[in-house]
């Protein structure tokens, strides 16, 4: 994209016209580029991922589990298109073959270097904003887990050593002590 064009607002065409292998995410016309994870991050997605949709299995729910990369359409002119680390669906009218459009139930997004502002700052007031009805933000250079329980205007702060509890689902917990995270 050459200069000229970044000063213009951008569309979800734009993400759909970027080169093979490369990615990123839109809010209200702007591009963010996003980095490849790393190691660490990918394997807090699939143990997170696992142990989510075990219970929801266990359970016989109906809510599904999508790691990144996958497609949220926050708002229905698509001028908000991120890709969530985990997302938490229940609603089925929302899933469509491109993604989700609408706010998931649950989002969980793992800090990187290169996404800390966006997950902590830009991402937290598009997820409330959007009626996402829990946002867990785990930081594993921190060593940290802030949960935010938007239905009930909660925030909680947890470590990787202790248990965290989701607030979407009444008996289900993470015990981050149990995950190798090395």
């Amino acid at each position: 994209m050459d200069a000229a064009r970044q000063l213009d607002y951008y569309t979800i065409d734009d993400v759909y016209n970027l080169p093979d292998g490369q990615r990123a995410e839109l809010i209200d016309g702007e591009l963010y580029m996003m980095a490849a994870p790393d190691r660490i991050h990918q394997g807090l997605v699939m143990e997170l991922s696992f142990r989510i949709r075990s219970y929801i299995g266990s359970k016989d729910g109906d809510c599904k589990v999508y790691p990144s990369p996958f497609a949220v359409f926050l708002n229905v002119n698509n001028d908000i298109y991120l890709e969530p680390d985990i997302s938490v669906i229940c609603d089925k009218d929302k899933l469509t073959d491109e993604g989700c459009k609408g706010a998931p139930d649950w989002i969980i997004e793992i800090v990187s270097p290169s996404s800390r502002s966006m997950d902590y700052n830009k991402k937290l007031f598009q997820y409330r904003t959007a009626g996402v009805r829990e946002y867990w933000i785990a930081d594993p250079m921190r060593q940290q887990i802030m949960v935010y329980n938007f239905e009930h205007d909660t925030f909680e702060q947890y470590s990787f050593s202790d248990k965290v509890k989701s607030g979407i689902y009444a008996d289900f917990e993470i015990d981050f002590s149990e995950i190798n995270i090395e």
